[in-house]
């Protein structure tokens, strides 16, 4: 997570540092020099996907058939100047770094607070400087990269130390983020993707050796330095004191500088005049207000020693380069054929949290964009718990006595302090003859096993008798219905008005391109519909857990967001519904889609009145929307809209969605 303030502090203090380099000539001469090895950048993409994100719009769900198409265009930007790219995405948080995780989280919570105050204010989104990426943007950003035929790593242990070694021992060109941890790494040159200039691939590359003139300090004074400034390892408050007595010392105090820089530049003035040995480092730990915990100094700077690297202040014989904290002694999972299979399709970028759950028990969930002042929608992390419970009974079958183990849960939501993780007891889907073992799912072959996969996956959500009927459906088609179904029988604020834009958005949305999604524009922006959006995109990460813990009934393709779902796109017909618009205007006039949206209406109330729940009309107005009149339309288009729906169609789910369109007597 870097070090505060020493990004600004070089670009501020130290401008020899910053070098602006061409990556094209960078990899020329990597060409000549090694010319059995292609020339390859490796990507701290978590600290990417905020410059990658360039859509106008954020706040509504995300853009992302525009986004998909911006990723494909830095892809081919790099392949066409002959550079490699590997991608490298954060797969656990580490114990070490959790108060710092919780301490991000619950300021989030502070900024989504401020954004929806604005949107109900101004009945816009927010300038760019309130930017807050779109829900599990990260998540999808890797399966996105990985659809676009790229290497993506996901990693077991903090992504910056996995980033640095692959660097280093691959010979790589450089490091592409905005960490300043990579100017404390002794690996490959670190480049930065905030001052990248795609069309021209010219960036500033940020010198550890100019750096180090600069402050007067050598190569290996650099991780000691980070530590005493405060890091992930060694947390600021216990520096305070050591910075006030390097201040009073230092020569190079400048009142025209802010007090942070003064404190970088007293501090290495201190470390350049300490003998680089392990005493002076025992001596340091003494002197530090430590606590009960003596090694933090030591263990801060081991933690950035990468493999075969040795450092001064350390003895090699007290050395123990960082090894990996998930084995399979101590992991929940006790088959190593699972656990194997399940940490290969991990790394590989295959599947979506289940290691993580399979290893060490435990799973977080970042920010979402909702609104804590709607009490009518519960938190996400709320309304997808009884899935997740069920997709926890499949992978953690029932040990001794049939007692399932406890999955720690870290999940953002309003009126969770995260002071500790909830303990989430699994539970077991509803099947008939019980769920289908682990093994079963993962390993066996036939197209008895791809039922048991399909209707295991189904019973997450409750849709297990629903499974003839989803099955006729295009697969993104299946799994957003059988979302949006879930998602209705769990939240019963949500109206006929809501379903009505889902099922539009889902119809319309098909053979609309990224250009055209981009022209579309919103008069205004409400927020409850932003609220919604966010809702759904987190629903399909839950689509994609239970996926990945029931042996794929689905390709991971089939449940991304650019098959199913748009930002301004659900915004748009959120708002139609809700003014009672006509068929005709929410179909966008193409009455083929007549037919098909009653269908899929038709199935999702079916599937809610099996389970006693009858989703009511409650249409919010023109709200905050002036000066809309209804159009006319066309009679043979019908109101979108009663006080509640009785499913006029039974297993009709025909049209475009079928996966293998039947022909049909009649045209519609």
């Amino acid at each position: 997570m870097g070090i505060k303030g020493l990004q600004g502090f070089v670009a501020r203090v130290c401008p020899d540092a910053c070098k602006t380099v061409d990556l094209r000539e960078v990899a020329e001469k990597h060409r000549i020099d090694h010319p059995d090895f292609p020339p390859v950048i490796v990507v701290d993409a978590m600290s990417c996907v905020r410059y990658w994100y360039t859509p106008e719009s954020w706040v509504c769900g995300g853009q992302w058939r525009e986004y998909l198409a911006i990723l494909e265009d830095f892809v081919k930007a790099f392949m066409a100047a002959g550079i490699k790219l590997v991608f490298y995405f954060d797969g656990v948080v580490e114990e070490k770094k959790r108060d710092e995780w919780i301490k991000r989280r619950l300021q989030n919570n502070k900024e989504i607070a401020r954004i929806f105050q604005f949107i109900k204010t101004h009945k816009k989104q927010p300038g760019r400087e309130m930017f807050i990426v779109p829900s599990a943007l990260p998540t999808f950003t890797r399966f996105a990269l990985k659809s676009l035929g790229q290497k993506t790593v996901c990693t077991l242990q903090e992504a910056d130390f996995e980033v640095a070694a692959y660097g280093l021992q691959h010979n790589c060109i450089g490091i592409l983020g905005q960490d300043s941890d990579y100017l404390i790494y002794n690996t490959c040159p670190y480049f930065s993707i905030e001052k990248l200039s795609l069309d021209r691939l010219v960036t500033v590359m940020y010198s550890r050796e100019d750096l180090c003139r600069a402050l007067g300090l050598s190569l290996t004074h650099l991780p000691l330095f980070a530590c005493l400034l405060g890091n992930d390892v060694v947390p600021e408050s216990l520096l305070e004191g050591f910075w006030r007595k390097c201040l009073v010392t230092s020569p190079h105090k400048n009142n025209s500088y802010n007090r942070r820089t003064n404190i970088l530049l007293a501090v290495a003035n201190y470390i350049s005049k300490v003998p680089c040995s392990y005493s002076s480092l025992k001596h340091l730990e003494e002197m530090l207000p430590l606590g009960s915990d003596k090694t933090l100094l030591h263990r801060g700077v081991e933690s950035y020693l990468l493999p075969g690297q040795q450092s001064p202040w350390i003895p090699p014989n007290l050395t123990s380069c960082q090894t990996l904290s998930l084995q399979q002694q101590t992991a929940v999972c006790q088959d190593k054929e699972i656990f194997q299979l399940a940490k290969e399709q991990h790394i590989q970028s295959e599947n979506y949290t289940i290691f993580n759950i399979l290893s060490k028990g435990e799973i977080e969930c970042s920010n979402s964009l909702e609104d804590e002042c709607d009490t009518e929608i519960p938190g996400q992390a709320l309304i997808y718990r009884p899935a997740r419970q069920h997709i926890y009974s499949v992978l953690l079958e029932s040990g001794k006595g049939g007692a399932y183990p406890l999955v720690k849960e870290w999940f953002v939501y309003f009126g969770n302090p995260l002071q500790q993780p909830e303990l989430i007891q699994p539970v077991q889907p509803s099947m008939p003859g019980g769920t289908p073992n682990l093994k079963t799912l993962w390993f066996a072959k036939g197209p008895d096993v791809e039922k048991q996969r399909y209707s295991t996956f189904l019973a997450c959500f409750h849709l297990q008798d629903r499974m003839e009927e989803l099955q006729a459906l295009e697969a993104p088609v299946a799994a957003f219905c059988c979302l949006l179904a879930y998602l209705m029988m769990q939240v019963s604020s949500l109206s006929l008005e809501d379903l009505n834009a889902f099922v539009a958005l889902i119809l319309c949305l098909k053979g609309k391109s990224a250009a055209q999604l981009a022209g579309l524009q919103l008069a205004q922006v409400d927020s409850r519909g932003v609220h919604l959006g966010a809702v759904f995109v987190r629903g399909l990460t839950t689509l994609l857990m239970a996926n990945s813990a029931c042996g794929f009934p689905f390709r991971m393709d089939d449940l991304m967001p650019w098959e199913v779902f748009d930002g301004k796109l659900f915004q748009e017909k959120y708002q139609q519904s809700h003014r009672r618009c006509s068929l005709e205007e929410l179909l966008e006039g193409n009455e083929s889609l007549y037919t098909p949206f009653q269908n899929l209406k038709s199935f999702i109330c079916e599937a809610c009145t099996a389970k006693k729940r009858t989703i009511q009309s409650r249409p919010r107005g023109n709200g905050f929307i002036t000066g809309t009149q209804q159009r006319e339309f066309n009679p043979r288009f019908q109101q979108t809209h009663r006080s509640s729906f009785v499913p006029p169609y039974h297993n009709q789910m025909r049209g475009f969605l079928w996966r293998n369109p039947q022909p049909q007597g009649k045209k519609y």
